[in-house]
C-alpha cells in the first residue's frame, strides 16, 4: 500500500538511499535537506517522482511546511562525520536537539501520528556487552569531550522522542545505524578516507610495493559494517514494522578489526598493506558491535560482507577525485 513519506537529511548518504528505496516500492516521498552536508546528486534518476524542500531543520516554519499532508516522517537530519564532532560541537548539538524539537512539534501541528527517529550507536559509547542489545545504558564518558557533542545529542534526541511520544502519537520508533558504508557517503568515515588515501599512495608508489597507511591507535579497535543496500532494506522493515516505543539496532554482526578494514581496503589495489600505529584520539571505542536479534525479529537480516561490498566503494572514491575534500578547508569540491 502506497504511503505518504517525509524524509528529513533526505540528500545525505543514509537518507538518500532511504528515498530511493521508497519510491522505488511505491511510496509517495517529500524530502526537507539544507544540503549543507546532503546533495541532491544522491536522487538523481527520481527527481521528477519526489518533492524537494530546502530548509534548515531547526526553522519551524520550514519543518511545518514540510510536514504537512504526511502520513510518516523519518527525521535524519544530523551533522555527521567525527571531525565535525571535534571542530564544531555547538552546531551538532545545536542541529540535533532543535531539530528534533522541531520535527516533535510540526508532527503534533499537523497530526501526524508516525514518527521514526534516526539515532546512533555513538549513544551508548563504549558498551560493557559486546554483541550489544538495545538496552544497555546510554552514556556521555567525558561531557569535556568534544566528541561526545553527537553521542550525548543522539542520547538525548532519544529521550526527546520516546517522552514525547507517548502522547499524540500512534508509533514513535528509534534506529541505530552502525558503521554504514557505500559509494558517496562523505569523506568524514573511516572507509572513504583509508580508501583516497590508498588511491592517492596507489598513484605514487612504484608498481608492486606496498602501500603504507598510517592509523589512529594500532588498529586493533573493533567495528562492525553494514553495506548500505543492506542497512536500507533493515531500515525499510523498521519503518513498516518498528513498534511503538521500541529501539533497533540495524548492523552487520560481523566484527573486524580497523586494521583489517585497511588491509582489504589496500588489497582492492592489489598491493599489500604496511599498517603504521599512531595516536588514537582522545574518547576512543575500542569495540562495537551490534546485537540485531530485535530488527531480525521483524524479518529482516544483512547478506552482504565487508569482503563483497567494500571493493566497489573503494572503487567509488578512486574514480572520483574532483569530489574530494580541499586540503585546507574540508570542504567538498
Amino acid at each position: 500500500m502506497s504511503r505518504r513519506y517525509l524524509v528529513t537529511g533526505g540528500t545525505g548518504f543514509l537518507g538518500a538511499a532511504l528515498v530511493q528505496k521508497l519510491v522505488r516500492d511505491g511510496h509517495s516521498v517529500r524530502v526537507l535537506d539544507n544540503n549543507w552536508r546532503g546533495n541532491p546528486r544522491r536522487l538523481a534518476g527520481i527527481e521528477d517522482r519526489i518533492e524537494l524542500h530546502v530548509g534548515d531543520i531547526r526553522d519551524p516554519q520550514a519543518v511545518r511546511r514540510a510536514v504537512d499532508g504526511v502520513e510518516c516522517v523519518v527525521h535524519m537530519s544530523a551533522i555527521n562525520g567525527t571531525r565535525y564532532f571535534y571542530e564544531q560541537p555547538e552546531l551538532v548539538i545545536d542541529v540535533a536537539i532543535r531539530g528534533m524539537l522541531t520535527v516533535i512539534d510540526a508532527c503534533r501541528d499537523a497530526r501526524v501520528r508516525e514518527l521514526v527517529v534516526a539515532s546512533s550507536s555513538e549513544a551508548y559509547q563504549s558498551p560493557m556487552q559486546v554483541p550489544t542489545p538495545e538496552n544497555v545504558p546510554l552514556v556521555v564518558p567525558d561531557i569535556r569531550n568534544p566528541r561526545y557533542s553527537y553521542g550525548g545529542s543522539k542520547l538525548a534526541s532519544e529521550l526527546i522522542a520516546l517522552n514525547y511520544g507517548r502522547t499524540d502519537f500512534d508509533r514513535v520508533v528509534i534506529f541505530r545505524p552502525h558503521n554504514v558504508y557505500g559509494a558517496d557517503m562523505g569523506f568524514e568515515h573511516i572507509v572513504p578516507e583509508f580508501s583516497v588515501r590508498a588511491a592517492e599512495a596507489d598513484l605514487v608508489t612504484k608498481p608492486g610495493l606496498p602501500l603504507t597507511l598510517s592509523l589512529k591507535g594500532d588498529g586493533g579497535q573493533t567495528r562492525a559494517f553494514i553495506y548500505v543496500d543492506d542497512f536500507t532494506d533493515g531500515l525499510a522493515t523498521v519503518v513498516a514494522r518498528g513498534e511503538h516505543l521500541n529501539v533497533y539496532h540495524i548492523g552487520n554482526p560481523e566484527e573486524v578489526t580497523i586494521r583489517c578494514v585497511a588491509e582489504l581496503i589496500v588489497e582492492t589495489f592489489g598491493r599489500q598493506a604496511i599498517i603504521e600505529a599512531g595516536p588514537a584520539p582522545l574518547g576512543e571505542t575500542q569495540r562495537r558491535c551490534p546485537d540485531i536479534g530485535k530488527v531480525q525479529a521483524l524479518g529482516w537480516s544483512p547478506r552482504i560482507s565487508l569482503q563483497d561490498g567494500l571493493p566497489s566503494v573503494v572503487r567509488w572514491y578512486r574514480d572520483h577525485p574532483e569530489l574530494r575534500p580541499l586540503r585546507d578547508s574540508g570542504e567538498s569540491k
